[in-house]
């Protein structure tokens, strides 16, 4: 699964599942433009140490060249200028976008029934969490119309419409995953393609991108290692606390799932589809970093058998 001369662009690479995604693409030999809002010395709100320098410096310590912009997705001038360069760096070349933007965690109110929450911080979820994938994926796209083609992946949590436990973060995953399916219709039904510096409709256009949603397991991102008090090494003393964490996959998991997805001559066939890492592990064949292959509906479905 090389990728090799490929570029493509995380946005929100900072951490969790957008630094797995980067690193691994990075494997694949891929130039990877990691952005986000936390740089060294200028951390977002989210007040985690991480950076979008150190997921840039892991891209190119594993094989790929790793670019880090500082970029707020929510900004349309960052946004544009973003792509910008990318079109000037690289000669108008985008071969994926993966919009993983989230920084919802403290606009969050779990356990409010939906007429209780702020309806300000809800909307602010959802200004970080789906207008900026929107607006990401508005200035990617015309790069990938130029030559006809790219895929898009949005990340989001959940394969499926079953409630998420809170109002704005149901409203928000779901939303992400309706976007996938809504850029797959837009590709199919109105081609594009460009006759010199001119954007015209086509026959053809615009039948090499396709868009999908994604989405991982239980994550054992940096930010639950800490939740639970535990480290990579030693992430198993936390299924103590919470059973369901025995399945749980790190964050280079989805990002091998992206990595087989981009390598995929028939990506197409699954344009606008909710694909999930677990189901693609099996299809692709490849694992976690510790040899492991979670499958986590499985397991849910197991646990859940038990307690009925």
């Amino acid at each position: 699964m090389s990728l090799e001369g490929k570029v493509a662009v995380v946005a929100g690479a900072t951490r969790g599942c957008g630094r797995g995604i980067a690193i691994e693409l990075g494997a694949a030999g891929a130039t990877v433009y990691c952005t986000g809002r936390s740089t060294q010395g200028n951390p977002s709100d989210l007040e985690r140490p991480e950076t979008i320098e150190e997921t840039a410096e892991l891209v190119t310590r594993a094989g790929g060249q790793g670019i880090a912009v500082r970029t707020d997705h929510t900004q349309e001038a960052e946004v544009k200028a973003l792509f910008g360069r990318v079109k000037e760096e690289q000669d108008g070349q985008l071969d994926l976008l993966v919009n993983d933007i989230w920084g919802g965690d403290p606009l969050l109110e779990w356990g409010k029934p939906f007429w209780e929450l702020d309806p300000m911080r809800g909307w602010k979820l959802l200004e970080r969490s789906v207008y900026s994938h929107i607006l990401t994926a508005r200035y990617a796209v015309p790069l990938m119309l130029e030559r006809n083609l790219g895929l898009i992946i949005e990340v989001t949590d959940g394969d499926n419409l079953n409630y998420r436990g809170n109002f704005f973060y149901d409203l928000a995953k779901t939303t992400v995953i309706r976007l996938g399916f809504a850029m797959s219709e837009e590709f199919k039904s109105n081609r594009y393609a460009f006759e010199g510096s001119t954007l015209v409709k086509s026959s053809a256009g615009a039948k090499n991108i396709t868009a999908l949603a994604l989405t991982p397991g239980f994550l054992r991102s940096e930010a639950m290692l800490d939740h639970f008090g535990v480290t990579e090494a030693n992430w198993r003393d936390a299924i103590a606390k919470d059973p369901y964490y025995a399945e749980s996959e790190t964050p280079r998991y989805i990002g091998r799932a992206v990595v087989a997805l981009a390598s995929d001559s028939k990506v197409g066939e699954k344009a606008g589809k909710a694909l999930a890492t677990w189901h693609l592990a099996r299809e692709y064949g490849f694992k976690d970093v510790d040899g492991r292959q979670p499958h986590w509906q499985e397991f849910f479905e197991r646990m859940q058998a038990k307690k009925s």
